[in-house]
């Protein structure tokens, strides 16, 4: 059973390399050493980034005989959205208003 988040979701996709073995997990299941090829970075820097985002609860690990693999859990992403979903009504609002402004001030 793994355990629960304990890592700051915000903080955990802030990182672009994080984001982007985000969306490499979301193709398919990989081990640490599948993930190794597809960045310029050491095999431990990848380890320590795939640990945040398991603490974070983003990914999900097997052990597969010897090795680890990573999948996307893509459930508190999903959870992410519908938060930021409710601040969009302000987005609009704003941009509504914003496009009311430069409409009157360029006549």
């Amino acid at each position: 059973m793994e355990k629960p988040s304990t890592q700051d979701i915000f903080q955990s996709i802030s990182d672009p390399t994080r984001r982007s073995l985000l969306k490499l997990l979301a193709e398919k299941e990989l081990s640490i050493t599948d993930i190794v090829e597809f960045y310029p970075i050491s095999r431990t820097a990848v380890n320590k980034h795939l640990h945040i985002l398991f603490d974070a609860g983003l990914v999900h690990r097997q052990k597969v005989g010897r090795e680890t693999r990573y999948m996307l859990n893509s459930e508190p992403l999903i959870e992410l959205k519908d938060w930021l979903r409710f601040f969009e009504q302000y987005w609009d609002k704003n941009l509504l208003a914003l496009k009311e402004y430069v409409e009157k001030h360029n006549d």
